[in-house]
């Protein structure tokens, strides 16, 4: 009798907790326009042909901006190919137009997809000020970047151009602080709106999902 019981209990301890995950899932989905995020009054269009578009809107000198990454490559792990994801850096300020140059400096040489998580590390907890200019080009000079190369660019039109038209996206999209996603030219969510870097992240998954329903009607 009493291993029945036992049984029993588990049975219902095991449905109970499946019930609180049913549950939290489907909280999870909940998400309201003007809540959790908002459409963009003047939507536009994507740049990446049947694959849906994510802006990262970022500041390397963010502290949540830092926090986001880990569980933004995981959740491009789990969307896969069908999002293409672009980082914008937002110019706001002059430091944040320093942390710009150096994106778009390290993009044209072929390595931000290497430097781009230990710009975040060494800026926020190795002191390095990374957002003024001769420490941003001693430290890419010592981890094998050409440092030359590197001044040249980051002064250069080329590298001008880009960090304008940044500067121009913020209110392209209507971007009032960072993190900051833009999904598919229409939706945009923040940590700010949904309350935290994982609820953002759980919007903004159901931003790509619903967009990529959309695109199907």
């Amino acid at each position: 009798m009493r291993a029945r019981l036992l049984k029993v209990f588990a049975a219902l301890a095991l449905a109970a907790l499946c019930a609180a995950a049913s549950a939290q899932s489907t909280a999870k989905r909940d998400f309201q326009e003007g809540r959790d995020y908002h459409v963009l009054s003047n939507p536009q269009p994507v740049s990446t042909g049947n694959r849906i578009e994510v802006l990262e809107f970022f500041y390397y000198g963010c502290p949540v901006c830092y926090e986001t990454q880990p569980h933004v490559a995981q959740w491009l792990l789990k969307a896969g190919p069908s999002v293409s994801i672009q980082r914008v850096p937002a110019v706001f300020t002059e430091s944040s137009e320093s942390f710009a140059r150096t994106f778009y400096t390290l993009s044209a040489m072929g390595q931000i997809a290497r430097l781009h998580w230990p710009i975040y590390d060494n800026h926020h907890f190795d002191g390095k000020q990374l957002n003024v200019e001769k420490n941003i080009v001693e430290w890419v000079s010592h981890n094998g970047v050409d440092r030359d190369k590197f001044v040249e660019l980051w002064h250069s039109q080329q590298i001008q151009a880009q960090v304008d038209a940044a500067k121009k996206a913020l209110a392209t999209y209507e971007v009032k602080a960072v993190p900051t996603f833009v999904v598919d030219g229409k939706y945009l969510t923040t940590s700010r709106t949904t309350g935290s870097v994982k609820s953002m992240i759980d919007a903004l998954d159901y931003l790509a999902e619903r967009a990529a329903s959309e695109r199907k009607k």
